[in-house]
């Protein structure tokens, strides 16, 4: 009786051993690490290494070369939650026609996060286009569960699609480039920064070294004056 308990133990110490080898075997090679290159975008996500790679342009320069037509693709996203016609019921969102330049918060009879009421201002393109890009920074504590639009372009014709829809603002003007003389200044004010004129010199050990004996001048060469001064004329 004794042999078979001791037997029955061994099997079952050896499948217990077993089955936690394989645990950590399984563990190794199904390790879950974040793929240095990623298969697919995810709208709302940033890689790794992006934030901050190129300051975004004021919103009026992207809606300057934005379409009501490019617009309709990207409302598709938003289609699930909101309709933009005429008339149209309130889904999970409010309805969208005629949104853009009324109050926020503005469609009666919707339930509106105390978030949103209380922001105040009406959905003009700047309002319209931070809300747009992060729904959670611009009302935090909003139902809105949409993570946002990452690319301004992306937002840009949104916004023209919503105003084509009943709305009626007026487009911005694109931001003025920078003229030659506003280039030439801000080099100025550049080098007034570093300490020099923007058309001064640089003369280095082998530049001096160049130069015939003697002939070394300027504001911030020494006066030679005295005996030799007479031998430097000789």
């Amino acid at each position: 009786m004794d042999d078979r308990f001791n037997t029955i133990a061994g099997w079952v110490l050896g499948a217990g051993i077993v089955a936690l080898g394989a645990s950590i075997v399984t563990g190794e090679v199904f390790r879950g690490e974040r793929p240095e290159k990623m298969g697919y975008p995810i709208e709302g996500v940033e890689r790794e290494g992006e934030a901050g790679a190129e300051a975004e342009k004021p919103i009026a320069f992207y809606l300057a070369s934005a379409t009501a037509e490019q617009g309709a693709q990207v409302f598709k996203k938003c289609a699930a939650c909101h309709t933009d016609s005429q008339g149209g019921p309130n889904g999970l969102g409010p309805n969208l026609w005629a949104n853009m330049g009324q109050k926020i918060a503005h469609v009666p009879g919707f339930a509106y996060s105390d978030a949103l009421k209380s922001h105040g201002g009406n959905w003009d393109w700047d309002n319209m286009n931070a809300w747009l890009k992060s729904p959670r920074t611009f009302a935090p504590g909003t139902k809105m569960t949409f993570a946002g639009l990452s690319k301004p372009e992306d937002r840009a014709a949104v916004m023209m699609f919503l105003n084509q829809q009943g709305g009626g603002l007026p487009v911005p003007p694109p931001p003025a480039a920078d003229t030659p003389a506003e280039v030439a200044a801000e080099n100025g004010d550049a080098n007034a920064a570093a300490g020099k004129a923007p058309d001064q010199p640089e003369v280095n050990e082998a530049a001096a070294a160049a130069q015939p004996e003697g002939n070394i001048g300027g504001d911030g060469a020494p006066a030679v004056t005295g005996r030799a001064a007479q031998e430097k004329q000789q």
